[in-house]
């Protein structure tokens, strides 16, 4: 498996977009992310229907090591939540681009997408992070 899959967008907060055909988007947070926070325990994520804002605070995710903030990396409406998700959180540990998935959302501005980077930044931008 690639971990950071070509089809994605990434932001440099360490969450990533799947843009879809038909103006939304699903929303989750990367291999690096997951593996640096260690096994997650707990995900607190918005509400359907919530608006969430391009860069800001969308929810919390907390680890055996940490408490984290979850950033949107697009703005939107949030149309659906990982339900399973919230009942396994684990499940982002194990598979953080299918089954981790954490909000679909009905994007409001589909330009955002261009202030994110693709998989190929992605890597560079933690490559320079490790010097």
């Amino acid at each position: 498996m690639n971990v950071y899959p070509s089809d994605l967008k990434y932001s440099k907060e360490h969450e990533w977009v799947r843009l879809g055909n038909d103006g939304a988007a699903e929303v989750g947070i990367t291999q690096f992310a997951q593996e640096q926070l260690g096994d997650v325990v707990y995900i607190d994520l918005p509400a359907v229907g919530a608006h969430i804002e391009q860069f800001k605070k969308m929810g919390e995710i907390e680890s055996v090591k940490a408490v984290s903030e979850v950033f949107a990396p697009v703005s939107g409406e949030v149309m659906a939540i990982n339900q399973e998700l919230v009942q396994t959180p684990e499940a982002v540990n194990k598979d953080p681009y299918g089954k981790g998935w954490m909000v679909r959302v009905r994007l409001k501005d589909k330009g955002e997408a261009a202030r994110l980077m693709d998989a190929r930044a992605y890597q560079e931008m933690l490559g320079k992070a490790k010097h």
